[in-house]
């Protein structure tokens, strides 16, 4: 049984499908990125060190089409607002949500419509943002292709969903935001609360 969606939406060239972090990715389709590294499906157990990283980020750099951006304040509201029009046109119930300066997460209950639309419909709505701001030229993607979809198919798993999107405004030096379209988690469908006693 299906409780509810994690979509991370990824701010274009920031995660790429030879990441030396792995992705969710088996292959790597262009052929500037190609020789930089192999595709590796999945987290790796044993990560890259921050150097490697960056050595990485910046010979990517010069082989992608368009320049990454990074959010700053002013976009990152311009993109809530874009999500909340979203969360309120198309009736969704969105359990946490956080705005970084890369990537975004959406914890989103069970839907009628396939999670694949729901991801079009933010990542729509989002890039119609930042173009319409003047951050991004009309003809830059924002986002990169994909993205990441996951299941959550327990009340449990939803309570530790919200934590961890909660938790990623302290692990990315963000002051928490509580968005006008998140609506509180009560343990829907269960509410069995936190502990799992009955509410």
């Amino acid at each position: 049984m299906v409780f509810g969606h994690h979509i991370v939406l990824l701010g274009y060239g920031h995660w790429l499908p030879n990441d030396p972090r792995g992705s969710y990715s088996r292959e790597v389709f262009s052929p500037d990125l190609q020789p930089l590294a192999e595709a590796h499906f999945g987290r790796r157990r044993t990560l890259p060190t921050r150097e490697e990283m960056r050595s990485f980020f910046r010979e990517s750099q010069h082989r992608l089409r368009y320049p990454t951006l990074w959010w700053d304040e002013p976009q990152r509201r311009a993109l809530c607002e874009a999500f909340g029009g979203v969360v309120r046109e198309k009736d969704l119930t969105c359990y946490a949500a956080a705005v970084l300066q890369n990537h975004v997460h959406l914890l989103i209950r069970k839907q009628k419509v396939a999670v694949e639309v729901m991801w079009d419909w933010f990542v729509a709505a989002g890039r119609m943002a930042m173009v319409d701001g003047f951050f991004a030229t009309t003809d830059h993607p924002v986002f990169s292709e994909g993205g990441c979809r996951r299941f959550k198919s327990s009340e449990k798993e939803m309570w530790g969903c919200v934590e961890y999107i909660e938790g990623n405004f302290r692990k990315h030096r963000l002051a928490y935001q509580r968005y006008p379209f998140v609506t509180e988690y009560d343990g829907w469908p269960t509410r069995r609360g936190r502990g799992g006693a009955d509410t």
